[in-house]
């Protein structure tokens, strides 16, 4: 009977776990063989469409601990869902893009009366951060890198530094608008450009700009190098295996993406201000590699100002009497604040909208220039030199644990010689990497705190202080 209930809690693992536990991806073959590839691997929770689903491959998949879910598009038939989903035995749905909400709302209802788990990926504006479940999604996003114009040079950003395509500005929002205490996992659902071959860096970048803020990108393939994954490749199969080691390094760090945000530069935004874009104020403000911590009008109030020096007030406009009080206390405290140009507001965006458009990026540029020349040469909890294509992330635990960095790479090349200098006085940095030990970094003293220096930065490092 002992090994009876033992097999039935394996076999239950998954659903048990719930999605907020997952670690996804898209699999493209319902062969049980191709498990293989995830056995070992954080990945526990692999997507098939509707074609590919199989009891078979469920059944073998839950037994190795993974979760399998069947990916649902707006215009597929809802009416026998569910039967389709019991004969498949999967453990859920993930329903893709913008449905009508009647029936999604009804068909979603019945699933979780089952017991299934239930996600839904739609764009950016559907998504519930006010109420959000285990997981909140969305399948909209940038593809992460150095962006390129179309002679092959890299555009630049109002910095003059090359502009970073990142999710990350609109991935610092939403974690900061979910409710305290918050559970849910944001997953990532956008998928390769169209009719590449995307090297691996540009995979590895992909899963750092989402797990440096504790979401998960649903890992998936361009054509190509997924069809040479399930045909065991060599080339195809040590690529993934260094996305794999990248996907453990985050999870064996499991706090870092628990943490919450630092630094004392803050930046005042909501959903109607610009919050749901990629390219907007916080990405252009991290690009100058300033911490910055995004406050939704919500959450404004005397206790979240006070560990900032700094901030910066998106839309005045939208703010109740008493939100701008505390703001006014904010500067009879000493704190300096930033609104933006008399006016100016950021335009409605559409479902199928995540950036901005270019007489709107203009606007911004003048925005940062005013925010460069405030924060000009302070540190406002770190500074990085010689780093033009990285992003960082400041960070402290919840309870007050280790501060720490994290650095990622969007160049296809190494960087060396990274200098980054950190408010306070630290006897020891740990320097945490992929697939190595942690080790200490020598110290030095700067006019504001302590210095290190990195003799080389692959994608991605984090600085761990003592």
């Amino acid at each position: 009977m002992a090994r009876l209930v033992c097999l039935l809690v394996l076999l239950c693992w998954p659903l048990l776990a719930g999605p907020g536990g997952w670690i996804p991806a898209r699999w493209t073959s319902n062969d049980p063989a191709t498990l293989e590839l995830v056995r070992g691997t954080p990945l526990n929770c692999l997507v098939l469409e509707r074609a590919l689903w199989s009891a078979s491959f469920s059944g073998k998949a839950a037994a190795q601990g993974v979760a399998v879910l069947g990916l649902v598009k707006p215009g597929e038939d809802l009416n026998e869902l569910s039967a389709a989903v019991a004969a498949a035995k999967l453990q859920g749905v993930l329903f893709e893009g913008a449905f009508a909400p009647e029936p999604l709302a009804r068909i979603t209802a019945a699933l979780r009366d089952s017991n299934l788990a239930v996600v839904t990926m739609g764009p950016r504006t559907r998504m519930d951060l006010g109420n959000p479940g285990e997981v909140v999604a969305t399948n909209q996003g940038v593809w992460p890198g150095i962006n390129v114009t179309d002679d092959g040079s890299a555009k630049a950003a109002p910095s003059g530094a090359p502009w970073i395509d990142t999710n990350t500005g609109f991935l610092r929002f939403v974690q900061a608008a979910l409710p305290e205490g918050r559970q849910a996992r944001v997953w990532m659902g956008y998928v390769p450009p169209a009719n590449q071959v995307i090297p691996a860096a540009r995979y590895l970048q992909a899963v750092a700009d989402a797990e440096m803020l504790g979401a998960h990108w649903l890992i998936a393939l361009d054509t190509a190098t997924a069809k040479a994954l399930m045909e065991r490749q060599e080339k195809a199969l040590a690529d993934w295996k260094q996305m794999m080691e990248l996907l453990a390094y985050y999870r064996d760090h499991a706090a870092w993406g628990r943490a919450a945000a630092a630094g004392a530069l803050a930046l005042v935004q909501d959903v109607d201000s610009g919050g749901l874009y990629s390219g907007g104020i916080l990405d252009m403000i991290s690009v100058k590699h300033t911490p910055v911590r995004a406050v939704p009008r919500a959450k404004l109030s005397d206790t979240g100002m006070q560990s900032a020096k700094m901030a910066v007030n998106v839309d005045p406009s939208l703010l109740s009497e008493e939100q701008k009080q505390v703001l006014r206390r904010f500067t009879r405290g000493g704190g300096t604040l930033l609104t933006a140009p008399p006016g100016w507001k950021f335009p409605a965006q559409r479902e199928d909208q995540i950036t901005l458009d270019k007489d709107d990026v203009k606007i911004l540029d003048d925005i940062w220039r005013e925010v460069n020349s405030m924060t000009g040469r302070h540190n406002l909890g770190a500074r990085l030199f010689n780093v033009a294509s990285v992003l960082s992330y400041l960070g402290v635990p919840a309870g007050g644990g280790k501060p720490f960095l994290h650095l990622v790479n969007y160049s296809d090349y190494a960087v060396e010689n990274v200098t980054v200098h950190m408010l306070g006085k630290w006897t020891s940095v740990k320097l945490y990497s992929p697939g190595k030990a942690p080790r200490p970094l020598p110290v030095f003293e700067t006019d504001d705190g302590t210095g290190v220096e990195l003799d080389k930065l692959g994608i991605t490092a984090t600085l761990v202080m003592e």
